[in-house]
């Protein structure tokens, strides 16, 4: 039960210092304690170190930042980087492209979104389960319910892991950009999960969900480059329709069962 609540403590306070000079020690003060058991908590739970949520948190925001307009030395600075190039470099990294080059090639900003986690009783870390915060796109689900949302899950992430996980990164990020390609300029695409998408389409008609649906999966046994070596990627696709009501507080949830669903 404690490492619940140290893990989201710590979440929470990284989250808000994405533009403070912070370090790692700095969270782990903060949750009273150690960085060595922060660091194992934050590896067990999310696969991650603190370092790597920090830096693929600010490099999302920073990406969200400049499609409205941020420049580059000003995102580099409010993200904490101690020079445009360094910026640059692991934005490269981390989205592909380079930062300047970002506008023209991605409408998708939520590669690395905010986790979050509920809790079910009686349980520990193994009950605790990892959801992404969707409160952002709230408003967008109102106004569109009843209309198509295509569903699409990775196949075998966990095969592109086994690898190392910078091949999973690079396949989750491909996964992104091929629905991100096909998504029109109103609609948003959403990562909900470690190799789930959502792309609320907007559309009423199932037939134009379909035509776009089939449009990303054409794309399947495609290969992406990870370290010179090619690797094919596939997605699996369904399609179901945003709630009549959706209800805030369980928004993940329903999301997720209709996930679940249009995969069954």
């Amino acid at each position: 039960m404690r490492n619940f609540y140290v893990l989201t403590l710590a979440i929470a306070f990284l989250e808000d210092n994405l533009e403070n000079p912070i370090a790692r020690a700095d969270a782990a003060e903060h949750c009273h304690v150690s960085l060595s058991s922060l660091e194992k908590l934050f590896r067990y739970a999310l696969h991650l170190s603190v370092g790597e949520y920090l830096c693929k948190r600010r490099l999302t925001r920073a990406a969200q930042e400049m499609l409205s307009g941020t420049s580059v030395l000003q995102a580099a600075m409010k993200f904490q980087y101690d020079s445009p190039e360094g910026f640059s470099r692991a934005f490269r990294r981390f989205w592909g492209v380079l930062p300047s080059e970002f506008a023209g090639e991605w409408k998708f900003t939520g590669l690395f979104p905010k986790l979050d986690y509920y809790f079910e009783e009686d349980g520990d870390m193994n009950l605790a389960r990892k959801k992404v915060d969707l409160s952002e796109a709230y408003d967008y689900f109102r106004e569109n319910a009843s209309t198509q949302v295509i569903c699409f899950d990775i196949q075998n992430l966990m095969g592109f892991n086994a690898v190392s996980r910078r091949a999973g990164d690079l396949a989750i990020r491909e996964a992104a950009r091929r629905i991100d390609a096909a998504a029109g300029e109103e609609m948003l695409t959403l990562r909900v999960g470690g190799d789930e998408f959502a792309l609320i389409t907007g559309l009423r008609d199932p037939t134009a969900a379909e035509e776009l649906r089939r449009q990303v999966l054409s794309r399947n046994g495609e290969s992406f480059n990870c370290d010179g070596a090619p690797m094919p990627l596939s997605l699996w696709a369904g399609i179901t329709t945003v709630p009549d009501k959706i209800r805030y507080g369980q928004l993940f949830t329903e999301l997720q069962q209709a996930i679940d669903l249009s995969k069954a």
